[in-house]
């Protein structure tokens, strides 16, 4: 193995683009950042847990699949001639579970065009053959202390990489860099790391190049996207700019987008896509540095233009985390609509006879009762929960919803929804074609591996160099001491006198969720610091918990973070499983927070003035 090289370079500054989001983001991104005419870099990231389950079942049937196909045919094929006369280095993560596929799908494309550019792949993240190796070590979960997955249904195990060996990859010369599951913001590290030559031991500027990934990884989130003042940007949702980040030696960095483009980049953009599908803002872990963005802070040096500061890095963890995917049964389910009188009474009682029915039947074939089921009326707002009940509704979708250890007992359930039309109550509609067909039930394991287990390899040209991911300055659990919301400044702004009023929360607040798993976390960040003191005190653990116990399973945390003027609320078991594996509506808590703005927070009538 390898030591790691001296990748130190001689640029001051970079700017990398961030042009993909997720599997399916839009396929304008490369074009418009290309436009702009000046990067150095244009990053993908389109990984997640669900993609990693979808890649898993596509691999299955074709071993030369498994990889985010839309990286060829829509972000280099019409793109390859500006990349080359540019000379944009390109990192993606689109290699999936086949990282070597995709690299050589794209090597095919380039000898076709002639422009010579040059790809490195790196593996070593696919532990797949390892199954029953892993299986006897006695892991556990890391979530839920679990037990390891049965190794006949594991459909991926994918251990979480890092940035040095993206670097590595564009040192020996690499114009394009495919990996499979590295983190999502090592895309934009390792371009960092190769630029400057930063080292294992720069733990802050580490830090602050992780940030600026995991400020653009999500692409268009950063630059009015899912904003909680969408209206802002909502007359020019066709052409939001994809997110530009100019990073400096030091690890400072600025976010913008491109000139000719819209969307808005400002301290309410940034800082909800800094609070995205974080947990703990102090031990934010990554395999190359652990992360504290408790005290980041932004700074509006311009229009679209943010700057931000206040990332610190220490030590990274000893073990890697590692995310298994396996089968557990069928899910399949409908959405249908009724409206008229009484359309959300209609529904319910429509989902509760097709489910009855086809209960019925699995009982006369001797199959097992369905493992859960669902229904959701959405109108009526049962997303809500408790807290919702609307009376004379006229319109409403209805989702049905199950899961089955079999295919057949899916499929059951969805002729029965088809076949009660006829016995059903008035209103009935929908939009379709043919019934939808059962899905596989992915379920999420994620665990702890010691770091050596998985060496990454580089592939470039005709040779592979191997790259070991065991480091000597990683620690486990690394600690900070957590910021405590300043008692004096709840007592000064929080026992006022006179009187006050009830304002919905999205009056004082920006807010963003996310999921991790079965977990969702809400990032609500103040628009004024003067609201935060009666946020803290009214909204704390017990009262978010019941306002989402219609969803709850778990307990919620919530963590203090001074530099933002924000809260992180994480809540544990509230997905119903999460990702492929849950009924829900919102499998991935993406609307949380648009739920949480409703919560409506006492404070004085002079201060609600400006707001009413």
């Amino acid at each position: 193995m390898t030591a790691e090289p001296d990748l130190k370079q001689k640029s001051s500054s970079i700017r990398i683009g961030g042009a993909c989001g997720y599997w399916g983001d839009a396929s304008i991104a490369t074009r418009q950042l290309l436009s702009e005419g000046n990067l150095d870099f244009i990053v993908y990231d389109y990984l997640a847990e669900i993609t990693m389950s979808i890649m898993a079942r596509a691999i299955s049937k074709d071993w030369q699949s498994g990889y985010a196909s839309d990286f060829i045919s829509l972000a280099i094929q019409p793109n390859l001639e500006e990349i080359a006369r540019q000379g944009v280095k390109i990192i993606s993560n689109a290699g999936g579970i086949n990282p070597l596929s995709c690299s050589r799908a794209v090597d095919k494309l380039i000898g076709e065009t002639g422009y010579g550019l040059k790809v490195a792949c790196v593996t070593g993240d696919n532990l797949l053959d390892r199954s029953n190796e892993l299986s006897q070590l006695g892991i556990r979960g890391m979530f839920e202390d679990d037990d390891f997955p049965d190794p006949k249904a594991i459909g991926s195990i994918n251990v979480y990489t890092g940035a040095f060996a993206i670097a590595r990859a564009l040192k020996k010369g690499a114009d394009i860099v495919i990996v499979g599951r590295c983190v999502d913001s090592a895309v934009t590290l390792g371009a960092c790391i190769y630029s400057f030559g930063w080292t294992r031991e720069m733990l802050d500027q580490l830090a602050l190049g992780s940030l600026a990934g995991h400020i653009i990884e999500c692409g268009t989130q950063a630059t009015g996207g899912n904003f909680t003042d969408w209206r802002l940007v909502a007359d020019n949702m066709d052409n939001l700019g994809y997110p530009i980040v100019e990073v400096d030696r030091a690890g400072g960095f600025v976010v913008t987008k491109p000139e000719r483009s819209e969307g808005l980049v400002s301290i309410g953009t940034v800082g909800e896509q800094i609070v995205y599908e974080i947990d703990d803002p102090q031990n934010y872990l990554l395999p190359d540095v652990c992360c504290d963005f408790s005290n980041v802070k932004l700074n509006q040096i311009a229009d679209n233009k943010i700057a931000v500061s206040g990332a610190k890095g220490f030590p990274a963890p000893t073990d890697l985390k590692t995310v298994i995917t396996w089968h557990d049964g069928f899910r399949g389910g409908q959405y249908l609509t009724f409206y008229g009188f009484d359309a959300a009474d209609k529904a319910d009682k429509f989902a509760r006879a097709a489910i009855g029915r086809a209960e019925r039947i699995l009982d006369e074939h001797n199959l097992p009762p369905y493992t859960s089921t669902s229904i959701e009326i959405l109108g009526n707002e049962s997303q809500y929960g408790k807290q919702a009940i609307v009376e004379n509704v006229r319109e409403v979708c209805i989702k049905i919803a199950a899961r089955h250890q079999t295919s057949t007992g899916i499929a059951i359930l969805s002729r029965e929804i088809t076949g009660l039309a006829l016995s059903g109550p008035p209103g009935l509609s929908g939009f379709a074609g043919t019934r939808p067909r059962p899905s596989p039930v992915m379920k999420l394991f994620s665990c702890l591996l010691p770091r050596d287990v998985a060496p990454l390899t580089i592939h470039f040209d005709t040779q592979q160099e191997i790259v070991a991911q065991t480091i000597e300055n990683s620690k486990s659990g690394y600690k900070r001491e957590k910021p405590e919301f300043p008692q004096d400044w709840v007592t000064e702004k929080s026992e006022f006198s006179g009187d006050t009023t009830r304002v919905e929360l999205i009056k004082l607040a920006w807010a963003r969720s996310g999921d991790k798993g079965n977990k969702a976390n809400i990032g609500i960040i103040a628009r004024d610091k003067k609201y935060l003191p009666f946020i803290w005190q009214q909204l704390d653990e017990q009262a978010m918990a019941l306002w989402f116990d219609h969803f709850l399973e778990g307990e919620v945390k919530r963590y203090y973070m001074p530099g933002l003027g924000a809260i992180n609320y994480v809540l544990d078991r509230v997905l119903d499983g999460g990702g492929t594996a849950s009924l829900r509506n919102d499998p991935q808590a993406k609307g949380y927070a648009q739920l949480a703005l409703a919560i409506e927070i006492e404070i004085p009538v002079e201060m609600a003035a400006g707001l009413l």
